[in-house]
């Protein structure tokens, strides 16, 4: 397979990458074609697949524009994927000109791709990191030089936990890198779950597609993610379907059972915002 120029050496061109499908999923190009055959797969699986990554970008908008109004101006986005139209740093810095954002990936594309986005643009970086390993994460230069973690920071897992398996203990990465979080920050995610929207194989069908990928797709149940909040405050309207969570004033409620096939929610941590 030739390699096209903006891809870095060294990556494994035939291993379809959750963050490349998903870029394919969102109309990018920074994908392969073991990526779009991959996402093809998927969607023949769970038709509307890319609605649901539509709503998911779409809760993502609503929730940045939540925190800034909140006053939090500091974003950690890990697992942020290729940057593509609307991304994190776009919303929080239209929304609010001094807004910080650290990304995490560790998808070298998508690392290689948002630095090339980000040059020139000194409130913004990306950490190559794994979400697996806070450390890295906290300690990296970047995240020293953009956040404060004496101010709220808002934490934002948008796609990611279901990706990250039970033996990898998600949540005691998530509480460690809680700790460093000043009050009142906050924890945005959205995980996909077969609980609600399509019922015909209970997601197996996409799940068996993914078991080819980089990483494996764990449906979770709504009280398994609501676990994830530990030690933050659920805001209203609390852990609901993707459209469902504070919804713009001027849409139509959503109809299509495919977009309830995920939950997504916000936390805010104990305490004075300082």
């Amino acid at each position: 397979m030739e390699r096209p120029a903006w891809a870095p050496q060294g990556i494994d061109l035939t291993v379809p990458s959750v963050s490349r499908m998903y870029d394919y999923y969102l109309g990018g190009s920074h994908n392969f074609e073991v990526d779009r055959e991959a996402a093809r797969r998927a969607i023949q699986a769970w038709p509307g697949l890319p609605k649901i990554m539509q709503a998911n970008r779409a809760f993502t908008r609503r929730a940045i524009d939540f925190a800034v109004g909140e006053g939090v101006t500091q974003f950690l986005d890990i697992g942020s994927g290729i940057p593509t139209f609307g991304n994190t740093h776009e919303v929080a810095q239209k929304a609010h000109s001094g807004s910080h954002v650290v990304y995490v990936d560790n998808d070298p594309v998508a690392v290689a791709h948002s630095r090339a986005v980000l040059e020139g643009n000194d409130q913004a970086a990306i950490v190559s990191a794994d979400f697996r390993s806070p450390q890295d994460i906290l300690y990296s230069a970047e995240t020293e030089r953009l956040l404060d973690f004496g101010k709220p920071v808002a934490l934002m897992l948008v796609a990611l936990l279901h990706f990250i398996e039970d033996k990898d203990e998600p949540g005691k990465a998530i509480a460690e890198i809680a700790d460093s979080l000043a009050p009142g920050s906050l924890l945005v995610v959205s995980h996909s779950s077969a609980d609600e929207g399509p019922k015909t194989d209970g997601g197996a069908g996409v799940r068996d597609v993914y078991r080819r990928t980089s990483s494996p797709l764990i449906m979770r149940p709504k009280e398994e993610i609501r676990q994830f909040f530990d030690g933050f405050e659920l805001v209203e309207p609390g852990l609901v379907t993707l459209p469902r969570w504070r919804p713009d004033p001027d849409t139509e409620p959503a109809s299509d059972p495919v977009l309830l096939s995920g939950y997504a929610g916000v936390g805010r941590k104990a305490g004075s915002a300082g």
